[in-house]
């Protein structure tokens, strides 16, 4: 069924994005491409991710506006490095993100990454908090065009104080990345994630089935007057 009025003005309406501090030129429409973490979970590599960019080109839907590849949860090594760096798990990711990117756009598609606003991911591995421009610093680095930031292990810190660190240190950063809050919704992120990231999450995880897409859309209704082009609800 065709948008209501009232929606396609927010959709093109691109006043709406003076109001973001976000402010990085991404998200002027929402979102699409494919995440990992709903079918494969822990068990992805960089085979894997590689055949997916591939896929989204061949069966046409890269050309429809499915651009990004977001690997989710479990690309990293359980423990940061030497320097405190993150590092990618040299047994599933043995060529690094670096390379990976670089292949991904090869595609004329973009990357997209997870890591988590807490001491640890929610399949413990190492968390961005307290690291957030060293970490920001090295997606940038490695060419990722997306950010996923997870909500696990926060140590009880509000999400209102634990989110903008990482949203100052991607803009440091001089790349454009695509900033997609994940706090599940706990905190209503619609009445103020919008000066903080492109989109944030209002419910909890969707399911592989058509009930949990519809009640997920049915719980957004009266978010839609909080999103338009700079950054959106979704899940």
């Amino acid at each position: 069924a065709p948008l209501p009025t009232a929606a396609l003005r927010r959709l093109y309406d691109t006043s709406n994005y003076g109001r973001l501090q976000l402010n990085n030129g991404l998200a002027l429409v929402p979102q699409m491409g494919w995440n990992s973490w709903n079918f494969f979970a822990c068990n992805i590599n960089d085979t894997l991710i590689r055949e997916t960019a591939d896929a989204l080109v061949s069966t046409g839907l890269a050309a429809l506006g499915y651009n990004y590849v977001n690997i989710d949860d479990c690309w990293s090594y359980v423990k940061r490095g030497n320097k405190g760096q993150l590092l990618p798990d040299p047994k599933t990711f043995p060529s690094g993100i670096k390379s990976l990117a670089d292949y991904v756009h090869g595609k004329g598609l973009k990357l997209g990454i997870y890591s988590d606003a807490g001491v640890s991911t929610c399949q413990v591995r190492p968390g961005s908090l307290h690291h957030e421009n060293d970490d920001a610093a090295l997606f940038a680095s490695w060419g990722v065009d997306y950010l996923k930031y997870d909500n696990c292990y926060n140590l009880g810190i509000p999400p209102k104080e634990r989110y903008p660190p990482m949203r100052d240190a991607l803009n440091s950063t001089g790349r454009q990345i695509f900033y997609s809050l994940c706090e599940w919704g706990q905190d209503d992120p619609a009445l103020w994630a919008g000066k903080v990231g492109n989109s944030w999450r209002t419910t909890d995880d969707i399911q592989d089935t058509w009930k949990s897409m519809t009640d997920i859309a049915d719980k957004n209704n009266k978010w839609a007057s909080y999103a338009g082009p700079g950054g959106w609800n979704g899940n």
